[in-house]
């Protein structure tokens, strides 16, 4: 059955049509809770019978649970149902579910569910194919480090950040002298072999020296590079768990760095390469740096099971068929003991006194190994933080043919946001505001509160290309190598990015999540993908201008707690080009409106524009390209 524009527009299907009571956007909830859905439908409908339909995870079972009628005002008819997320669990404490509202009336059998490539639900035939609303249960003990929720994070590549005295220069690595002229080696084909032994001298001592200038930016949390001993400058390629690289100052540069830190309330996070190590290592050693232990040079190592050889020894699984990185196997007992046991890698520097980890590729991580991970970051500090590298919709990823429970309770606590960071640079370059509304929506309503706090929301990484050169109008994908090198930002171009960079990192400091900045982003740094991405930081040469707009942000999230943890309303009734939603409690709410259209467009609240300090009055237009956070009574 094919429904008529007459009918669907009779059903009215805005989305207040159908709510999750107490739950305005969030669609995850912990197994011990009552779920209660509000139906909401014109009485001319003439609906007879309302129920939901609930598929679970395979969708080979599905389930029926009948709404009850609640009441009529004479214009619509209201229905209700309580469901006792327990019972649909069954023997388990998580789960996740997808779930459509099916009516019986005068205008036959229809159903409410998910529309995909829009933010709005749709009603389709019951014959129709199945697209339902996503609802994830996770078990009622989870709980994410509240130290991490809202705050602000600085992301840190060691190598290109600061240099300090004193330094230390590895004999078979190149040291590049001259810091203010970034000239890095690549490859003519992206993706091509490049040795990455050029160095430019930044460590850990440094890093320590600038603490003061990162603290200033409203940061709390400082995330790291990989800083264990490698022979790269990038140390994705780990020679050493055990050991801090000489060239970053050591494990004495680390323990300053710690120290100096926690007396400014800063919290340290290390990036955990977990899922291979370096062919140069103590573990693989095919180089022969560290004599005759490791599992290339010996069937008896102790870390032969580690890997998985095909032609010993010099065909092997890798990551990515990058052959200097040899993939562990996570399943291997020996290996889960080395990192996640009494005396493991994990709880080890948690011990020195780190605060948690990043997990690079946590996709490619087995599950028994990451909820060992987690067990042992707990086991050592209880509010120990295990943030996972995943680019897509974490809450249902699938990935190598299995569904990944990662926010159910055992796993993660949160991940890096890269889908919302495609989502603003396609809204604050294109205007594009049904990508970031139906981005917002489908990321919010499908992670738990407690993980959407602690989200890692950035506009750039080590991985992507720098956001201030993403926002230009220059495509550097369509260059060949020699011009990404070269390309910079001049004139009105680099103005243009500017003040779009402000939008976009105001935006993301009014959104849930944990804001962080890529090194050097607020300091104007440009540069195309990997290695132009890694600049080394322009001390002296900074733009004042977008530092102080990103202190002023740092302030601003600092001085309101709402914009931490605060719940999240989409407008979905805002003009086009422009983003609007409220930041709320049960006390107050703040009002933020981007406006990226080319025009002006009125304001529909009132109070106190946070940025401006000046008064807001309903009605009043907020310009085209700018921002607004209005701070009003609730």
């Amino acid at each position: 059955m094919h429904l008529t524009e007459k009918q669907k527009k009779l059903i009215r299907l805005e989305k207040k049509s159908l709510k999750i009571k107490n739950a305005d956007l969030f669609g995850a909830f912990p197994s011990d809770d009552l779920l209660t859905l509000e139906l909401t439908v014109p009485r001319s409908l003439g609906a007879h019978s309302v129920y939901l339909l609930l598929w679970d995870d395979d969708r080979q079972e599905n389930t029926k649970h009948n709404f009850e009628w609640i009441g009529t005002d004479f214009i619509s008819e209201s229905f209700s149902l309580s469901l006792e997320l327990s019972s649909i669990c069954k023997n388990k404490t998580d789960g996740l579910f997808w779930y459509s509202v099916v009516l019986g009336s005068s205008y036959g059998t229809l159903r409410i569910c998910e529309q995909k490539g829009s933010y709005r639900p749709s009603v389709k035939s019951v014959f129709e194919d199945f697209d339902g609303f996503q609802l994830t249960v996770y078990e009622k003990s989870m709980k994410t480090p509240d130290w991490m929720k809202g705050n602000i994070m600085y992301h840190v590549f060691v190598d290109r950040f600061c240099k300090e005295e004193p330094t230390y220069v590895r004999p078979d690595a190149i040291l590049e002298e001259d810091w203010d002229n970034f000239a890095p080696e690549y490859a003519k084909v992206a993706g091509g072999f490049v040795r990455n032994n050029r160095f430019y001298g930044g460590n850990l001592y440094g890093v320590a020296k600038k603490l003061e200038y990162i603290k200033l930016l409203g940061v709390s949390v400082l995330y790291l590079s990989p800083i264990f001993e490698a022979a790269s400058n990038h140390k994705y390629d780990t020679g050493n768990y055990e050991k801090v690289d000489d060239m970053f100052g050591g494990d004495k540069a680390l323990d300053l760095l710690l120290d100096k830190a926690k007396e400014l309330g800063i919290r340290v996070v290390l990036d955990g390469v977990f899922n291979h190590t370096g062919s140069d290592s103590v573990y693989f050693n095919r180089e022969g740096r560290y004599g005759d232990v490791g599992a290339y040079n010996d069937k008896n190592s102790p870390y032969y099971d580690w890997f998985d050889f095909e032609n010993y020894p010099d065909k092997y699984r890798c990551w990515w068929d990058i052959d200097i990185l040899p993939a562990v196997t996570t399943t291997n007992k020996s290996y889960n003991e080395y990192m996640n046991g009494k005396d493991g890698i994990v709880r080890r520097w948690l011990r020195r006194g780190i605060s948690g980890w990043r997990l690079d590729v946590a996709d490619e991580l087995n599950e028994k190994f990451l909820i060992n991970l987690k067990k042992a970051a707990r086991a050592e500090k209880s509010d120990a933080l295990v943030l996972g590298e995943v680019w897509e919709d974490a809450s249902n990823k699938i990935a190598y043919s299995s569904r990944r429970r990662y926010f159910r309770g055992r796993e993660l606590d949160s991940v890096m946001n890269y889908p919302l960071k495609d989502a603003i640079i396609d809204f604050i370059k294109y205007q594009n505001a049904d990508r970031i509304k139906e981005t917002l929506i489908s990321l919010y309503s499908h992670y738990p509160k407690d993980v959407s706090d602690c989200l890692m929301n950035f506009l750039g990484t080590h991985d992507t290309v720098r956001i201030l050169t993403a926002l230009s109008q220059a495509n550097t994908d369509a260059m060949t190598r020699d011009e990404q090198a070269s390309f910079k930002l001049e004139g009105e171009q680099l103005a243009h990015a500017k003040e779009l960079l402000k939008l976009a990192y105001s935006l993301v400091c009014g959104l849930p999540g944990v804001p962080c900045i890529f090194y050097g982003d607020e300091a104007g740094v440009q540069g195309a993908a990997d290695p132009f991405n890694r600049s080394t930081f322009p001390w002296g040469r900074e733009d004042k201008e977008l530092i102080s707009h990103f202190r002023k942000m740092g302030a601003l999230r600092g001085d309101e707690p709402i914009l931490k943890t605060g719940y999240l309303r989409i407008c979905e009734d805002a003009p086009s080009g422009v983003l609007a939603f409220y930041r709320f409690d049960d006390a107050q709410k703040i009002f933020v409106m981007v406006n990226m259209s080319d025009k002006n467009v009125p304001i529909n609240e009132q109070g106190v524009d946070l940025l401006t300090s000046k008064a807001v009055k309903r009605g009043d237009n907020l310009t085209k390209k700018s921002v607004i956070f209005v701070k009003t009574d609730k």
